[in-house]
């Protein structure tokens, strides 16, 4: 694999890690406030992150050679488009996030919202992006995974197949997040991934804002007690994750981007049982991660001219 792809591919992987250990934060942050007011507040203080470290970001990366923007057109409607889709794909998740019970593991929300490693190579048909056979194995084997983690437990104890509603949100978030990545993979190329990102946040947080007025009532006390995981979110997984996330896209074929990003739920599982004590796993759980990461690293292993990214004719 050449050094490019190696460093992106790295960028994605510590995207997957601080977006897994978010999901504990986004648990924690719905025991004081809503999920508009929490995804509001995150995204608007990513962007108010993103916009205060251009200038420094800016400097650092004219010293390495010639730096390009991109037009402030691209850098607006890409930024509006992937909003749009982070908005909707954010709070369809944290609502499902709210809505399980105390004693659900956060990993199976990390996992069910990575469902979108399955549903990018497949929306990317539409749009003339071909996913080499190796993503397409892989991406049957993460699936077996989710399988395991979300489903398996269920049936052992004869409860059948039946998913909760916070479960069909999740995978509609996983719809969204798959629209979110191929419009990265379009955008990212034409225009300076940290501002896209920032605008991104913005229009993010002021529809999250909207929906905050509209439909929740939040105390400024319960926001003071949830700084920590709003902080987190905001600074983290907003600022520092996303924007990795569309500087890294740019040199990986979109359907090896979804997988090595939905590590997440990996990392989500292992963050739950460190951080939330009395949310073990289960050896079918354990199956799950084990799978979802033979996926990541089997296409990781591939030769580099099977995973670059491929045009339709």
């Amino acid at each position: 694999m050449k050094q490019n792809s190696v460093k992106h591919s790295f960028l994605l992987l510590l995207t997957a890690l601080i977006w897994g250990v978010a999901f504990v934060a986004q648990k924690d942050g719905m025991n004081y406030i809503g999920p508009f007011t929490y995804n509001s507040l995150r995204s608007l203080l990513g962007g108010a992150c993103l916009l205060a470290a251009l200038p420094l970001l800016d400097r650092l990366r004219s010293r390495g050679g010639r730096f390009e923007k991109g037009s402030r057109r691209d850098i607006l409607v890409g930024g509006a488009v992937c909003g749009v889709a982070l908005f909707v794909a954010a709070n369809l998740q944290q609502v499902g996030i709210a809505m399980q019970d105390e004693t659900t593991n956060v990993g199976k929300a990390g996992f069910i919202s990575a469902c979108y490693c399955a549903m990018v190579p497949v929306m990317g048909l539409f749009v003339k992006k071909k996913s080499p056979p190796l993503v397409w194995l892989g991406v049957v084997v993460a699936v077996a995974g989710f399988f395991f983690l979300c489903l398996m437990d269920g049936l052992s104890a004869g409860q059948g197949l039946d998913l909760g509603l916070s479960d069909l949100l999740l995978l509609l978030c996983a719809v969204g997040f798959t629209v979110h990545i191929l419009v990265i993979d379009h955008f990212s190329p034409l225009a300076d991934g940290v501002r896209i990102s920032c605008v991104q946040f913005f229009v993010c947080g002021l529809l999250g804002l909207v929906c905050t007025f509209l439909f929740e009532h939040p105390s400024w006390d319960a926001i003071r007690a949830c700084w920590l995981p709003i902080c987190y979110a905001g600074c983290l997984s907003s600022a520092v994750g996303y924007t990795l996330q569309i500087v890294g896209q740019k040199g990986v074929h979109p359907a090896v981007a979804s997988l090595i990003l939905s590590l997440e739920s990996v990392f989500s599982v292992l963050a739950g049982y460190v951080l939330m004590p009395g949310t073990g796993l289960t050896r079918w759980e354990i199956t799950g991660c084990v799978l979802v990461f033979a996926s990541v690293v089997m296409v990781q292993l591939a030769p580099q001219q099977q995973t670059e990214a491929k045009t339709l004719p």
